[in-house]
């Protein structure tokens, strides 16, 4: 199937049946970009598919997550250092198979916990190798763009224009038309 290069903009009647089929309010200005501009283009595309409304390339995030609040990554440091601490260790267990039974209900629970970690949003831009950027649908940070870095730094961070002075994580409309390297801390993942 050939898509056009641009997407075209999804009529009112799609988005409020897409907003109450994924329970969320899509912030303003990504609302007037799906609109006036288009349902894809700069970012990955808002589309209705034989299992309802979703984003093209996020066909591994869970559903379930996106109407819950986008989680600071402060708010959940301590507890990755305590799931670190809970790693099963071999020489802890009498056997092989009482290890693999523990690290198995280890990788569950982290696997999940690590999915919330990203809960509220979706992946607006994909750039390879582990790394993406997020549109943060809801919470106090809706509206705003992050950086995925955990493939290789185990961060989410704040795109910004201002790194120096406080990070505040870019919304929307600052980001469209820039590249989302360019909006990293200085000197991250760049050579």
């Amino acid at each position: 199937m050939n898509r056009p290069a641009v997407p075209r903009p999804l009529t009112e009647a799609e988005v409020i049946e897409a907003e109450a089929e994924l329970g969320v309010t899509f912030p303003s200005e990504y609302r007037h970009y799906l609109l006036q501009v288009s349902s894809g283009g700069a970012v990955e595309q808002l589309e209705k598919t034989e299992n309802g409304w979703w984003w093209a390339g996020n066909s591994t995030k869970r559903r379930d997550l996106l109407p819950l609040p986008f989680p600071h990554p402060d708010t959940y440091e301590d507890a990755d250092d305590e799931f670190y601490r809970r790693l099963p260790r071999a020489e802890d267990y009498a056997d092989e198979d009482a290890f693999s039974e523990s690290m198995n209900g280890w990788n569950t629970e982290y696997w999940d916990f690590n999915e919330r970690k990203t809960a509220g949003s979706f992946v607006a831009k994909e750039h390879g190798c582990g790394f993406a950027t997020l549109l943060v649908i809801t919470g106090p940070f809706a509206g705003t763009l992050w950086w995925d870095g955990r493939a290789t730094s185990d961060l989410i961070i704040p795109l910004s224009l201002d790194h120096a002075g406080g990070a505040r994580p870019v919304t929307f409309g600052e980001w469209l038309g820039r590249d989302s390297w360019d909006l990293l801390p200085p000197g991250w993942g760049r050579a």
